[in-house]
C-alpha cells in the first residue's frame, strides 16, 4: 500500500507514528543547531545542554535520575548491553533467569550468552493467559550472580508481569533484576523508586519518537560493561558521537507520554474493550489470547479458529487497515510465536494469533472500519479453510 495512503492503523507495538510535536523538537538539530556536544567551545555546550534536557526528560517518563539514563540506538542494544555486560562482570558463573515469552531481544541475547560464554539458562513457563506462576522464581537459586530478566510487558499480548513483586523478591536473595519495559513506557505508569529494578530497557519508536534512539535505565551504583568501547560519551558507557536530533526526539516523545498517560488508560483503553468486545461477539470462533486484566490498555490480541494469520493481515491491508500477526520482529516465520507455544495455544488458533495494537491516533471511527471489515473476512476465510 502507498505510504501516503491513508490507513487504519493499528499495529502499534511494532512501531508508531512520530509525534508532530516530536518532529517539530528535532528539526533544528538537522540544521542551526548541529554542534557537536562534546565540543567545548559554546556552540557545542548549548547542544551538550539540550541532550541533557533531554536526559531528564526520560529519566522523568520512568521516575529515574538523569544520571541514570544511557541513550543508545534501540530497546534491543538496550537489552543486549544490560545482559552481556553483567555476563562480562560475572564470567562463567553467571546466571540468568527470564521467561519463555521474552522478545527476542532479550532471548536471543540470554540463549547466545548460553552458547557463547557458559552462562547457566532458566526459562521461566507461563500460564494459558501468558501470565507468570506468583511463587515462578521461589524454587530458583538466586544470588550476586543472577540476573532475572522479565519484561514489563508481552510485545504480542500484552500482558503485565508482575515485575514490582518479581524485583522484589531478587533483590531480597541478592540478585539482579533487568526488565525490558519497550511496550509498558508511555502506556502504564513506572516508576523505579518503587519498582527495585537495576535496569530497565526502553526504545523510541514505540512511544512516538522516531527509529533508531532508545536509552538503558542503571541504577546507580550497578556496574556496568559498555558494549561499545570507544570515547567518553555517555559517562563513558557507549562510545559514539550521540545522535542528538534523535535524542531530543526521544526526550520530548517522553515528555508527551506523561502528558498522554491518562489518555492512554481510558479513552484508548475503551477503545481498545469495545473494539475486542464485538470482534469476540461477531466473529466465529475468535478467542482472546492473553490474561483478560492485567494487559497495556491499548493491545488485544485475538485468534481465529482454522485461519491463517497471514490471510488476515492480507485481506485487512486490503481493506486498509494495518495489524499484526504475532510480533514484527517474527514475520516471515511459518511457525506461530514463540508466545503462543509457550501459552499453550493450540496450533490451529496459535496461527490465526491477530494482534491490534492502537495508539492516541486512533479514534471511534478506525474502531467502526475494523469491526465492519472482520467478521466477513473471517467467514470467508473459513470458507476456504481445509481445516473446517
Amino acid at each position: 500500500m502507498d505510504g501516503d495512503t491513508e490507513i487504519i492503523y493499528m499495529d502499534n507495538n511494532a512501531t508508531t507514528r512520530v509525534a508532530p510535536e516530536v518532529v517539530e523538537a528535532m528539526m533544528p538539530f538537522f540544521g542551526g543547531r548541529y554542534g557537536n556536544p562534546s565540543s567545548i567551545h559554546g556552540f557545542g555546550g548549548t547542544v551538550r545542554r539540550a541532550v541533557e534536557r533531554a536526559r531528564e526528560q526520560v529519566a522523568a517518563l520512568i521516575g529515574a535520575r538523569p544520571e541514570e539514563i544511557v541513550f543508545t540506538s534501540s530497546g534491543s542494544e538496550s537489552d543486549n548491553m544490560a545482559l552481556k555486560g553483567f555476563c562480562r562482570e560475572h564470567g562463567g558463573k553467571a546466571r540468568i533467569i527470564t521467561s519463555a515469552v521474552e522478545h527476542p531481544a532479550v532471548r536471543n541475547t540470554a540463549r547466545f550468552l548460553r552458547d557463547g560464554a557458559g552462562a547457566q539458562l532458566t526459562e521461566l513457563a507461563v500460564d494459558g493467559c501468558g501470565m507468570l506462576a506468583p511463587d515462578a522464581l521461589d524454587a530458583h537459586d538466586i544470588g550476586p550472580g543472577t540476573l532475572v530478566s522479565l519484561m514489563w510487558a508481552n510485545n504480542e499480548t500484552g500482558v503485565i508481569f508482575p515485575i514490582h513483586e518479581m524485583a522484589q523478591k531478587v533483590k531480597a536473595r541478592g540478585g539482579m533484576f533487568h526488565t525490558d519495559a519497550v511496550q509498558a513506557a508511555g502506556k502504564v505508569p513506572i516508576n523505579v523508586q518503587k519498582a527495585p529494578v537495576d535496569m530497565l530497557a526502553l526504545s523510541g519508536h514505540k512511544l512516538h519518537a522516531p527509529k533508531g534512539v532508545g536509552a538503558a535505565y542503571f541504577r546507580a551504583g550497578t556496574p556496568v560493561t559498555p558494549l561499545i568501547h570507544g570515547g567518553h560519551q555517555e559517562s563513558g558507557l557507549r562510545a559514539g558521537t550521540e545522535n542528538v536530533p534523535y535524542i531530543i526526539g526521544l526526550g520530548r516523545a517522553c515528555e508527551l507520554a506523561v502528558e498522554r498517560l491518562a489518555d492512554e488508560n481510558t479513552r484508548v483503553r475503551a477503545l481498545r474493550d469495545r473494539l475486542e468486545r464485538e470482534l469476540l461477539a461477531k466473529c466465529a470462533g475468535a478467542k482472546l489470547n492473553g490474561h483478560p486484566a492485567e494487559r497495556l490498555p491499548n493491545t488485544t490480541n485475538i485468534s481465529f479458529e482454522n485461519i491463517e494469520g497471514e490471510a488476515i493481515l492480507l485481506h485487512l491491508d486490503f481493506a486498509g487497515i494495518a495489524a499484526s500477526s504475532g510480533s514484527a520482529c517474527t514475520t516471515g516465520s511459518l511457525e506461530p510465536s514463540h508466545v503462543m507455544m509457550a501459552m499453550g495455544v493450540p496450533y490451529n488458533c496459535a496461527h490465526s494469533s491477530t494482534r491490534f495494537s492502537l495508539s492516541a491516533y486512533n479514534s471511534d471511527f478506525d474502531v467502526n472500519k475494523v469491526v465492519s471489515a472482520m467478521p466477513g473476512i473471517v467467514d470467508k476465510l473459513r470458507a476456504l479453510s481445509p481445516f473446517v
